[in-house]
């Protein structure tokens, strides 16, 4: 049948290594997911936030190089590494939703009225959860094909955007978010796995 052969539009591998006829894996789609914060501002429901978010960038981490020249060359070692800023988008909801909850998040690491700042880290710092879904809705439960936890997160910027005359769109608030750590739940599926700690009987670079 002329349909067997959309079970071979993928990359051909050895036929050691898996059949001929495995077909291509479904991708995630980068427009099934949802964000959900906890510990943001003080009004409730926070859920208004989730329902406005436009997009969201997914955590980057980098390592820093730590360079030993020897002799006729260099090698490079992982140094200490560094989470990126993560961001997001939100629509400007007319009821205010969305700029209320902002608005308290940001008071709470900083009153700008009386110029007095959080205690500590943990009077302001939130729980980011980002999740890819499966495209399920209504009385199909959508599934949950990936999940990052962003701990210890705070708003390190928010741009409340530009209005003008010669546009027709939602106006945005546009959210830059630091974090202390990224894991992805539940453990075991990448980052933040158990990974048994190894350490060679020589110890070299």
């Amino acid at each position: 049948m002329a349909v067997a052969s959309l079970t071979r539009m993928t990359v051909p591998l050895a036929s050691d290594q898996s059949a001929s006829n495995q077909g291509l894996l479904m991708p995630k789609l980068s427009y099934r997911f949802r964000v959900i914060f906890e510990n943001f501002g003080i009004s409730t429901p926070r859920t208004e936030l989730t329902k406005q978010v436009i997009d969201f960038k997914r955590p980057s981490l980098s390592f820093s190089d730590i360079e030993i020249p020897i002799y006729n060359s260099t090698l490079y070692l992982a140094g200490k590494y560094k989470w990126a800023e993560t961001s997001c988008n939100l629509r400007d909801d007319a009821s205010g939703a969305v700029s209320r909850l902002v608005g308290e998040q940001l008071q709470k690491q900083m009153d700008f009225l009386e110029m007095a700042s959080a205690a500590s880290g943990i009077d302001y710092k939130f729980t980011t959860r980002y999740e890819v879904l499966d495209g399920g809705n209504g009385a199909a439960t959508p599934i949950v094909l990936e999940t990052w936890e962003l701990y210890g997160c705070y708003l390190k910027s928010a741009d409340y955007g530009t209005t003008s005359y010669a546009e027709s769109k939602p106006m945005q608030i546009a959210l830059g978010i630091m974090y202390d750590n990224a894991n992805q739940v539940p453990n075991g599926t990448g980052i933040g796995s158990t990974i048994v700690r190894t350490v060679n009987d020589v110890v070299t670079g």
